[in-house]
């Protein structure tokens, strides 16, 4: 956006959000607002990625991450050795050795899948699973995701203006950012749309897509708990059901 007409949208809102209950200008109300509102338009695409990686790398140092040497990683690396850049995505993969049944990704290409869930299945479903959290991040729902967590959160108001933002954030404030990508809950429409996305990519790269829906049954079997892809917003039989129909259009 140009700086006119950054300063155009500045003196609209300025306008707008300015006008008390009773129709009297405010001028306090409408910096505050417009302040806010000026600050989300300078947000911009990467620096919301340039937040998810600084947010990965903090998660990165706080858990234990499987060494290539180990099953977990040589696992991984076999299912993921052709994705790094799939789809014009840069996409980077690690496994947390946690035994959480969760998967997730941000906006920057980072994809992490924890011990638990590798444990619960087998390679298909695993790789159903990753092109799910890999649909997340084509479709942005992982950069909407972080970019309200941005604009909502304390971490992003206490950093200051978007020139110096990013890398000012501080460890509690990644913290924050970082809970928010762990735990995201997307809307039935993203989590259908990334079912459909993965179990497309399992069709293009010569896999089963029928995976997608098995993965999910699995997950079925342990009662929707926990967070993150257990936690999806439409019901499990919902999502089954989904990929069912879509399948049979193929």
């Amino acid at each position: 956006m140009s700086l006119k007409s950054q300063l155009f949208l500045f003196s609209l809102i300025l306008l707008l959000g300015g006008c008390a209950a009773d129709g009297q200008f405010d001028t306090g109300k409408a910096l505050n607002i417009s302040a806010g509102a000026l600050q989300a338009s300078l947000l911009d695409k990467q620096s919301v990625k340039m937040a998810a990686s600084l947010t990965a790398k903090e998660l990165d140092g706080k858990n234990v991450i499987a060494a290539a040497s180990t099953p977990y990683a040589v696992r991984l690396t076999k299912l993921t050795g052709n994705l790094h850049n799939y789809d014009g995505l840069n996409l980077n993969f690690k496994v947390y050795m946690s035994p959480e049944i969760n998967a997730f990704a941000m906006a920057d290409g980072t994809v992490r899948v924890y011990s638990g869930l590798m444990d619960l299945m087998p390679d298909d479903q695993l790789l159903a699973v990753l092109f799910h959290e890999i649909g997340h991040v084509k479709q942005n729902h992982s950069y909407d995701q972080m970019k309200k967590a941005l604009l909502t959160n304390v971490a992003f108001d206490a950093a200051g203006s978007v020139g110096g933002t990013i890398g000012s954030l501080t460890s509690s404030q990644l913290g924050l950012l970082a809970n928010a990508a762990i735990n995201a809950r997307f809307s039935q429409a993203d989590e259908l749309e990334s079912d459909r996305y993965a179990f497309r990519a399992l069709k293009q790269t010569n896999r089963d897509p029928y995976a997608m829906k098995r993965s999910i049954e699995t997950l079925q079997t342990l009662s929707g708990s926990g967070g993150g892809f257990l936690s999806s917003h439409p019901t499990n039989q919902t999502r089954i059901d989904a990929i069912v129909k879509e399948i049979g259009r193929m």
